[in-house]
């Protein structure tokens, strides 16, 4: 009888350059599972944009493995503490050997993995982990104390020093295996389990290995020359936008890097300066990932410089409001907001404006702006997303220092001079010349568009005294 192994797949919705599956498959007959966690999944905030695209390229994945032979079951699991007794019980109906995955980060999905090892270990049933959304595994690039690294710099430095290039090789789809002949269960009906907040979701993000491959090969081509001088303007198509790709697993991490390391003539931090840039920020995401996994509190909302949890915020739900409708009366930001609530995405330089708006001028708890981003973005990523806002908000590792705040005006004519990306996402503004567009408010126009709902010197004052007193 031929040996039959499960491999759960989970975020990493893909047949090439994928760990757990290639191994598999080079020791014995596969059968794929995928578990859907839909009341887990509300809890963590994942947005109905992120689960329907994932759902459309899992998929997608269905057909991949189809062509291989290999059989995909998706079954209803709502929780993650449902997982380890579903998963043994279908390995010992196929008369599995064991179950292999790659491992994802943050304190709820550690719990439950470790929880299905022991179930199957138990039972005699091997259980092979392996490492793909990271370079290497969290806990393993440390400091010359043995510790996490808790500042950038450093940690890309020492990740730099242990890479090497022959990691970014990245494995190809498995060989087509023998037919699985025996009656699988039947799976449950995935694709209509959600639906996009707005349909230009759909119209935006085309789904597929195919299609994720073809937006990295246009960047890397096309857009990385001028990554480094054009990426924080977001009226200008410089930025990548695969990260809903990498947040699903359509695209490994180590695709990125190979394929930005050979047009870089297999350099990493030499050579081209918007290649550089770009793998650096592929390093941000990996920094957090490594912060996540070393310090559990994170996954309980909790700030990372511990003496922040005592910052007064404010519990203003008009303002919050505003902020999260696109109508705090700063262009700028309400362009952002209204691109967030319509396309499921927000360039990144405006992620962190409207973060630092959320928590430095409304002085508003950057955990309630956390989740709302998580409940929109369709690349929602836990360690990144919370990353970004503790940054945003001088509450994380490595964070924007609290006197540090954008001036939301500057920031809009600097990084949108011609207000061309407010205009395409606040048309009552259209009609304001380049210069009135940044602060209507003081002008004279008879426009439907807010007063702004707080001073920015005034917010400033407060915020730097309220950062002060915990001093």
């Amino acid at each position: 009888m031929t040996q039959q192994t499960l491999v759960w797949f989970r975020n990493d919705l893909r047949v090439h350059d994928n760990p757990a599956l290639y191994s598999a498959c080079q020791e014995s007959q596969v059968i794929a599972v995928y578990l859907t966690f839909s009341e887990q999944w509300q809890t963590h905030n994942e947005s109905n944009n992120k689960l329907w695209f994932a759902m459309q390229n899992l998929q997608e994945l269905e057909q991949n493995l189809k062509a291989l032979n290999i059989p995909l079951i998706v079954l209803k699991a709502d929780s993650f503490d449902k997982a380890s007794g579903m998963l043994l019980k279908l390995a010992k109906q196929l008369s599995c050997t064991g179950i292999s995955w790659n491992d994802k980060y943050g304190l709820n999905e550690e719990l439950r993995d470790t929880e299905v090892e022991r179930a199957f270990a138990d039972s005699g049933l091997n259980c092979r982990r392996h490492n793909d959304q990271t370079l290497f595994r969290p806990g393993t690039v440390r400091n010359g104390k043995g510790e996490y690294f808790k500042v950038f710099t450093p940690f890309k430095k020492a990740l730099y020093r242990q890479l090497q290039i022959e990691q970014l090789n990245c494995s190809p789809a498995p060989d087509k295996q023998e037919v699985v002949t025996e009656k699988l269960p039947k799976s449950v009906n995935y694709i209509d389990l959600y639906q996009p907040l707005s349909e230009q979701v759909k119209e935006l993000w085309s789904v597929g290995e195919d299609a994720a491959h073809e937006r990295l090969t246009d960047f890397i081509e096309e857009k990385s020359e001028d990554y480094k001088n054009f990426r924080d303007f977001p009226d200008r198509p410089y930025t990548s936008t695969i990260s809903p790709y990498l947040a699903t697993g359509v695209l490994s991490v180590r695709q990125c890097f190979h394929a930005a390391c050979m047009a870089n003539q297999g350099e990493l931090d030499t050579g081209n300066d918007g290649l550089q840039c770009w793998m650096s920020e592929l390093i941000w995401r990996e920094f957090y990932r490594h912060i996540l996994h070393g310090f559990p509190r994170l996954s309980k909302h909790r700030a990372f410089v511990e003496h922040t949890e005592k910052l007064p915020w404010s519990n203003n739900e008009s303002n919050f409001q505003a902020w999260c409708e696109g109508r705090t009366g700063y262009p700028l930001v309400d362009a952002a907001m209204k691109q967030l609530l319509a396309t499921g995405w927000m360039h990144n330089r405006l992620r962190m404006v409207s973060a630092m708006f959320l928590t430095k001028n409304l002085m508003i708890d950057w955990r309630k702006g956390e989740a709302f981003f998580m409940q929109h973005l369709i690349d929602g990523d836990f360690a990144s997303n919370n990353g970004g806002w503790q940054w945003s908000a001088s509450t994380g590792t490595d964070a924007a220092p609290y006197f540090r705040m954008f001036n939301p005006v500057n920031q809009s004519e600097k990084f949108d001079p011609k207000g061309s990306f407010i205009r395409k996402w606040l048309p009552e503004l259209v009609s304001l010349n380049d210069k009135q567009i940044h602060a209507p408010w003081q002008h004279n126009f008879d426009i439907n568009y807010p007063e702004p709902v707080v001073d920015h010197a005034e917010s400033r004052k407060e915020v730097l005294a309220a950062f002060k007193a915990l001093k």
